[in-house]
């Protein structure tokens, strides 16, 4: 064993017993969408007098979070995003009527002085006295005088039961100290009118209605008034009533209005069936992987598969030790990462394989190490296009989709460190062995592959008339236009704004009947359709929750026992909003790539690579069309993610490209792109194999959560793997036709991560 091979070794064991400790001994956070619950975007709105600015948007949280604090959810989160939104999360809160209720209310209390009946109610100020005119508790019109003091001056309010008094459920009011002096002088001068007289009463206004009036007790002497702390709100409260009362006023007005912009509520059943169903996919995906890799590269083949365990833990427990939330999206990219993670290992075994072919008498290791220091540019670019689509999907993101994000980032990072580290350790030590290295049916890469034999033997001319595989290309994104153009793009709640509610009902309801009981129920324009074994999905224009309430009791009178399962309310603003940062990440994803690709290779490949993905985006989103599946942002994470792995395969084919075009400059660029297409087929088919596996058991047991995503990511990788061959190196012989650039110098290649020049030889000529 080599001393770097023996690095590698304890480098390894060192990070996978650190990793195991940590998966032993943490639990992962679960976002609202795996454990069930309520998230809410709130909109700070600007008012006459005050700016929804950054200082104005933290005092408001602040008041948010006292209220949020007494409704006595467990473990809830509010941060600030941007200049004026909050971002509330509530666990395990299924109902958000309650939550939205006592969120989103300004919470205006004032205290007024009552100058007798009115003739008429009116909410406009009085000309004579500024005051207001507005029915008290029984509906009677009261004229109150004007402001005495605000909410702000409550020290703290409590709700409590007077058993003794009679009173029921009250709230005790303390207030600060120069407020105390305003409320005993406001009540002092009460007590100074009899007792059967309106005037001594007292106007509580909450948000212009009165919330209680009550008089001034008989007891109290005209200019003494009520001392701070000896103040109760009666008024025939429920328990309820009296602590929502108590909270409002506790938690004050809020600086400025806020507007609920999204709403998103998971019941704890859903997530639960997420999780089930993608522990299932990734161990059913993660076995058919293994048992593939083991079939082509035999004991190579089942040390990669060790690594890829041990990716799995890996990239497991850096999720958990940074602390990183894991929503279903962030769930789906960890399973997909672990069909994509083989990658790096085919690279490295395909080169191998390579080298083996054209130096039969070079020893096993001697290969590997060849093998490992080849494929390193491949490897490098590939997963820094990932990482860039990674990126974006943060950076651009909203909500679960940055978790995917995160995700898929520490997925490529793990997956790099266990092929370039685990499994070289691993396949290093094991090719040091005189029994691996004779028998070369039993180490899988001394013989060349199945695919590679067939291509091989047969020999294809693929690329004597380039412009006829960019016909077909145009063809195929011709059909997808007119899939957009005909059928439309079904633009997800996410995109238009409204709501979208799945419900779960006791009896089976047919999906006629209950669209005739929702439009009966005064909901005509919802659309109804099945999701899911047997659920019902509603969705419908802006629905506030008590519109959503009295839908789902008008579905339960049909179908019993009603339980929402999901739950998407987004603002038309905010689904403007989305939609324009939909299309903004996609071209600045197209930039980047092409910024990318631009430095690591000729113009002419970037440019082609970036055609390609284009393509691969407009082929994805028009079958979506033509099979009327709906785009959200999840398929927005989806899309970004086949843009990666289109430029992914790319990359790999025009690095070989630009390899052998390095040592054979003589030879024409066609037939130098066959031969490195030719070499490189083998890597994308068992590459895509692996991510196949998984994304089909994703869209089998996923449900309707995962299905939608695993198709677009099926069928972006069919046709990116398709593309890289058939569109992206034809458009690049197309393109250098006009090119003045010469051939890359073997240097040049080296310098970038290709071969070194002692093993570029072909046909016997040493260069």
């Amino acid at each position: 064993m080599t001393r770097a091979t023996a690095v590698r070794a304890v480098l390894a064991v060192a990070v996978l017993l650190v990793s195991a400790f940590i998966t032993l001994t943490m639990s992962p956070r679960l976002g609202l969408d795996l454990q069930g619950g309520t998230r809410m975007v709130l909109q700070a709105k600007d008012t006459a007098t005050v700016e929804a600015d950054r200082e104005t948007t933290d005092r408001t949280l602040e008041v948010l979070r006292q209220r949020v604090d007494s409704l006595g959810v467990s473990e809830p989160t509010l941060t600030r995003s941007g200049e004026n939104r909050i971002i509330v999360e509530l666990p395990d809160v299924q109902d958000p009527r309650q939550a939205s209720e006592v969120i989103g209310r300004t919470a205006q209390l004032t205290f007024h002085a009552v100058e007798g009946p009115a003739e008429k109610v009116s909410a406009e100020k009085t000309p004579d006295a500024e005051g207001l005119a507005l029915p008290d508790e029984q509906g009677r019109p009261l004229a109150l005088g004007p402001s005495r003091l605000s909410g702000a001056g409550v020290e703290d309010a409590t709700a409590s039961f007077d058993a003794q008094g009679g009173a029921g459920w009250a709230v005790s009011l303390d207030f600060r100290e120069g407020a105390g002096k305003d409320w005993t002088r406001l009540t002092g001068e009460a007590a100074c009118h009899p007792v059967q007289d309106d005037r001594r009463r007292v106007a509580i206004v909450l948000d212009e209605k009165v919330i209680s009036s009550p008089q001034v007790d008989p007891s109290v002497a005209c200019e003494a008034g009520l001392p701070s702390g000896a103040t109760q709100i009666t008024g025939s409260f429920s328990a309820q009533e009296a602590r929502d009362l108590a909270l409002l006023i506790k938690g004050g007005a809020l600086p400025v209005p806020v507007e609920i912009v999204e709403q998103r509520t998971v019941g704890p059943t859903l997530g639960a069936a997420a999780i089930e169903a993608s522990a299932q996919a990734a161990l059913i995906g993660a076995a058919a992987t293994a048992l593939f890799i083991i079939v082509v590269y035999r004991l190579f083949g089942a040390l990669a598969t060790v690594a890829l365990a041990a990716y799995g833990m890996i990239s497991y427990a850096a999720l958990v030790a940074l602390g990183v939330t894991l929503t279903l999206p962030g769930l789906a990219g960890f399973v997909l990462a672990i069909g994509m993670a083989v990658d790096a290992n085919v690279l490295v075994f395909e080169r191998a394989r390579d080298e083996c072919a054209e130096h039969p008498d070079r020893s096993l290791r001697s290969a590997l190490t060849t093998g490992f220091t080849k494929a390193w540019s491949a490897v490098a670019d590939s997963n820094a296009t990932t990482l860039i689509a990674a990126g974006l999907l943060f950076f651009l993101g909203s909500g679960p989709v940055k978790g995917f994000g995160v995700t898929l980032a520490i997925g490529v990072l793990a997956s790099m460190f266990s092929a370039l580290v685990i499994a070289r350790a691993l396949t290093e030590i094991a090719a040091n062995s005189r029994f691996i290295s004779a028998y070369r049916g039993v180490n899988g890469l001394a013989r060349p592959g199945a695919v590679r034999t067939w291509l091989a033997r047969r020999d294809p001319q693929i690329f004597r008339k380039p412009v006829r595989w960019l016909v077909v290309s145009a063809a195929l994104v011709a059909v997808a236009v007119a899939g957009v153009v005909v059928r439309g793009v079904d633009l997800g709640v996410e995109f238009t704004g409204g709501r979208l509610v799945e419900y779960s009902t006791s009896r089976p309801v047919d999906v006629e009947k209950a669209r005739d009981t929702i439009a009966a129920a005064g909901f005509g324009d919802a659309e109804v359709t099945t999701a899911g074994e047997g659920d019902l999905s509603v969705r419908t224009g802006q629905l506030d929750n008590d519109q959503e309430h009295a839908l789902r009791t008008a579905l339960a009178a049909e179908g019993g026992e009603t339980t929402k399962v999901r739950d998407e309310l987004i603002g038309p603003s905010l689904g403007d909003e989305l939609r324009r940062n939909a299309l903004i990440a996609l071209g600045v994803a197209v930039v980047v790539q092409l910024a990318y690709l631009a430095v690591r290779f000729r113009w002419t490949f970037a440019v082609a690579s970036v055609a390609t993905m284009v393509h691969d985006v407009i082929i994805v989103v028009g079958a979506f069309a033509w099979l009327g599946r709906p785009v959200d942002g999840i398929f927005l994470a989806a899309l970004l993610t086949v843009i990666g792995y289109s430029v992914n395969d790319s990359v790999v084919v025009f690095d070989r490209v630009r390899e052998l075009w390095s040592t054979n400059r003589q030879t024409p660029l066609p037939t130098v792109a066959r031969r490195a297409v030719l070499q490189t087929v083998p890597r994308t088919v068992n590459t895509g194999m692996g991510a196949l596996f998984i994304l089909a058991a994703l869209a089998v047991l996923g449900g309707a959560s995962l299905s939608d995503f695993a198709l677009a990511l099926l069928i972006g990788i069919c046709v990116g793997t398709w593309s890289s061959v058939f569109t992206a190196v034809p458009g690049a012989l197309v393109l250098e036709r006009s090119a003045t650039a010469p051939p890359p110098v073997p240097g040049k290649a080296r310098r970038r991560g290709g071969a070194p020049r002692r093993d570029l030889i072909d046909n016997g000529a040493r260069v």
